[in-house]
């Protein structure tokens, strides 16, 4: 990783991208509606990553964006990203409904998607921009993402890499996120997009849920995963598969 003291210098321009969602048509920009919940992670290239999180089922991914997290660099460009002189990781903003979407089910996706074990990149992408990484907004995240780390580790049976930090740890360098450049936005449900996703899964399955939550949050029963067991068993993350699936959400009548 760079020394903060060395990254890019960046700049005040933010990066201009389209006011609405290229799948859903919500707004890209702006406040967290109410009753819904923000969250951000790395896990390889982020077209994949982005793609495998909209088509979650159950209408509870608001919205999802790409950019560049968790470095020092304001306002990085994608070039910047890839130097590794901004101290950025490709990553994925997503807005969800907790009451459709469960903060853990994403958490599964997450560690399943990739190999969290492969330090600085993901299959044939190398460098600090590829490096996993999980950044959790208040306490309740963070609790709970140690801990599926921790499970995590423990059934691939080797150390896991992935960076997990607070996202206020980068509030002295203008954020924990970055929105990345337009046409990366969405990429693989554009016209004419290259297939390509970087992702590694290890086709290990996170241990059960109450086997890891930690105690304190058992009682939060709206905590609880609300994807069936019969979702991961077809839709599950497998090698590539992201690339070649419809780029519509899964409809819950698809297993």
């Amino acid at each position: 990783m760079v020394d903060p003291s060395r990254a890019l210098r960046g700049r005040d321009t933010k990066m201009q991208i389209s006011d609405k969602h290229f799948v859903f048509k919500t707004k890209m920009e702006g406040p967290v509606p109410d009753g819904m919940q923000v969250c951000y992670f790395a896990n390889g290239c982020f077209w994949g990553s982005e793609k495998g999180i909209w088509r979650l089922p159950g209408k509870g991914i608001y919205m999802t964006a790409v950019g560049y997290a968790a470095g020092y660099t304001p306002n990085p460009t994608y070039e910047e990203c890839c130097s590794g002189q901004s101290g950025h990781t490709e990553a994925v903003k997503v807005i969800f409904d907790p009451s459709k979407t469960a903060f853990t089910d994403i958490l599964r996706w997450f560690w399943e998607s990739h190999d969290p074990t492969c330090g600085m990149g993901q299959g044939n992408d190398r460098g600090t921009q590829y490096r996993s990484g999980f950044y959790w907004v208040d306490d309740e995240q963070k609790a709970l993402i140690l801990a599926s780390k921790a499970a995590y580790e423990k059934a691939l049976g080797r150390p896991i890499t992935t960076e997990c930090a607070a996202a206020s740890d980068y509030d002295k360098y203008g954020g924990v996120f970055y929105y990345a450049e337009d046409y990366h936005q969405q990429y693989l449900a554009k016209p004419g997009a290259r297939p390509y996703c970087s992702a590694q899964p290890q086709m290990v399955s996170l241990p059960a849920y109450d086997s890891w939550c930690p105690a304190e949050l058992k009682a939060k029963t709206e905590l609880a995963p609300k994807l069936p067991e019969a979702f991961w068993a077809k839709h599950g993350p497998k090698p590539h598969c992201v690339i070649r699936a419809p780029h519509a959400p899964i409809e819950w009548g698809d297993w």
